[in-house]
């Protein structure tokens, strides 16, 4: 079944997917009933399948062809046609059902409005209650002969337009009445107010409080000008007052944020320089209410008289601060050294190692083009430019103090950047990080170069094996402070290789062993049973470990003599169980 899937020849996971479905879909596709029967794991056309313990199954819920139900392909677009056109289907149901459910809710409506309607029927007992047309015709019969009558006599007519005069008469009095209650309501009304306004300006004036007023009346006068208020009169003196209260009330909210405003700057400030000087702020607030802290310690900054200072700040800067920070690059160009003498190690080991015919490896480093390092390095290197020169320039001191501190300020973390500045300075102090690795396969003969890897990519999986167990077999040789050529040594040279060569291909598998043997490694090498043909002609003892049931593991140790004696039988009971 497997081998009818097309897999992307272009797919990164092309050779993983083959194995997966070759190992998870081993069926055998069988046309016939009669192979079906015969096939330990089978499928047919119609979708019945077979697994090993002879069971069968078949999946009718669905039909084999429903498009909408495919997962395999390069593309999905006849899958998505499929689902749109059944979406299309089921919209179109839906909308009729919805017409449904409306008509149906309307026709429930009116039936709910007739019940309603026949419920209120009940309250009749007598059918002469609902007839309103009977005593309808009655009043209309009533109003004719009354019409008729008044018609048929004048004197009634007369009195008729005597009463309507006088209704109008009255109506009028009474409304003029009205109006004289709402004027003497009114009079009576400001009647009390001006007395309780003479009463309470009286009080205000022979209170003691009078002398206050007298003595702020040129400011009172002033603001009345200002305002154009005109002259004051008992009647004015409530819309005076207002104007003046929303005068001062403006003036008053026109300072208050003012002084808002410079609390806010005043406070800004004290956040800058708390967080420029922490140490020295510790125990401070940002706040006006500690402002005479702030105060002292401008008192105290200006009696300690700092720039005396100035010098003694300069040499410590340079002879402490500066110096560390020179050993510090010191010991990364050091280490960066260390790479560059290991590499050389290595390269050495390398020389000795046929890579193909005629050709060997050769490992380069070449400076990284990463902006964070390049960026590091430079600003390293500014904090220590003519620090041997011992400036005396008051601007170069305080050029290097910034280029010190923002430098500290990253390696301590600053607010807000901790976790970026931690693995910023991971990366940048780690002199590893400061180069790229290249290698290069040159001639034997002349020692040109042949071919440049600067990376793996583009390259077959046998041949990045080959350059990797090339430069292992380089770095154990470096490690071990091994020779080559050397038979017997009295050092350490035993290597564990775990999972070996499982998903390498046999001959890049063997090309690492043949390495291993000629620097006399003590290997041991723990890899799967299929893998065992190839490490065989370079092993002199097995350990073979096999679990039984499921239930506990079990070690048997085997001479590689043991190893292929027992293996010979064993293909032997084999052959001998199929020929039987």
């Amino acid at each position: 079944l497997a081998a009818k899937i097309d897999v992307r020849p272009d797919s990164p996971w092309r050779r993983w997917l083959r194995h997966e479905l070759a190992r998870r879909f081993d069926y055998v596709c069988c046309e016939m009933p009669e192979q079906f029967r015969r096939e330990r794991r089978a499928i047919t056309r119609a979708g019945q399948t077979k697994g090993g313990d002879e069971r069968h199954e078949k999946d009718d819920r669905h039909a084999l062809n429903d498009r909408s139900r495919y997962v395999l392909g390069w593309s999905n677009a006849a899958k998505i046609q499929v689902l749109e056109s059944q979406q299309t289907m089921l919209e179109q149901g839906l909308q009729s059902v919805g017409g449904q459910i409306a008509y149906a809710e309307h026709r429930k409506a009116d039936l709910q409005m007739r019940s309603r309607q026949l419920a209120q029927l009940r309250v009749y007992s007598d059918p002469v209650e609902l007839d309103w047309q009977t005593p309808a015709h009655a009043i209309e019969l009533c109003r004719d002969e009354q019409r008729r009558l008044s018609a048929a006599s004048d004197r009634l007519r007369h009195l008729h337009d005597e009463i309507a005069a006088a209704d109008q008469e009255l109506a009028a009095l009474d409304e003029q009445v009205d109006k004289l209650r709402t004027e003497l309501a009114d009079i009576d009304a400001n009647i009390r107010r001006h007395q309780e306004d003479r009463l309470e300006h009286y009080e205000l004036v022979t209170a003691d409080g009078a002398e206050v007023h007298l003595a702020r009346r040129g400011e009172i006068e002033r603001l009345r000008g200002e305002l154009n208020l005109g002259p004051s009169t008992l009647r004015s003196c409530n819309s005076h007052e207002s104007a003046m209260r929303d005068a001062l009330q403006g003036r008053f909210d026109a300072v208050s944020k003012a002084i808002g405003r410079s609390t806010e700057k005043v406070v800004k400030a004290m956040q800058g320089f708390r967080h420029e000087f922490p140490a020295e702020t510790q125990e401070f607030d940002a706040s006006v209410a500690a402002a005479d802290s702030y105060r002292h310690l401008l008192s105290g900054l200006a009696a300690d008289d700092l720039p005396r200072h100035e010098a003694r700040f300069k040499q410590l800067l340079n002879e402490n601060t500066i110096n560390e920070i020179a050993n510090f690059q010191a010991q990364l160009i050091r280490q960066q050294e260390e790479i560059r003498e290991r590499i050389e190690a290595i390269n050495h080991s390398l020389t000795h190692i046929d890579y193909n015919d005629d050709t060997y490896i050769m490992l380069e480093s070449v400076p990284t083009d990463d902006v964070e390092v390049r960026d590091f390095r430079r600003d390293l290197r500014a904090c220590t430019e003519h620090s041997l020169s011992g400036a005396a320039d008051a601007h170069y001191a305080e050029t290097k103090f910034l280029q010190v501190r923002d430098l500290i300020a990253r390696f301590r973390g600053r607010d807000g950047f901790t976790e970026l500045d931690r693995r910023w300075t991971a990366k940048v102090t780690d002199v590893r990080n400061w180069v790229v690795f290249a290698a290069s396969e040159r001639y034997r003969s002349d020692g040109t170069e042949h071919e440049h890897y600067s990376d793996s990519s583009g390259k077959s999986g046998g041949q990045k094996e080959k350059l990797a167990y090339t430069v292992l077999a380089a770095s154990l040789a470096y490690q071990f402070g091994l020779e080559w050529g050397e038979v017997r040594s009295r050092s350490f040279r035993f290597v564990v290789i775990d999972e070996a060569f499982g998903r390498g291909s046999d001959d890049s598998a063997r090309y690492g062993l043949r390495l291993f043997e000629r620097l006399n490694l003590q290997l041991l090498v723990v890899t799967p049973l299929q893998k065992i043909h190839v490490i065989e002609p370079f092993v002199r003892s097995v350990g073979f470990v096999h679990n039984v049931a499921g239930r506990e593991s079990k070690l048997r140790n085997l001479s590689i003599e043991q190893y292929r004696a027992e293996k010979v039988a064993r293909q032997r009971v084999v052959s001998a169980a199929v020929d039987g």
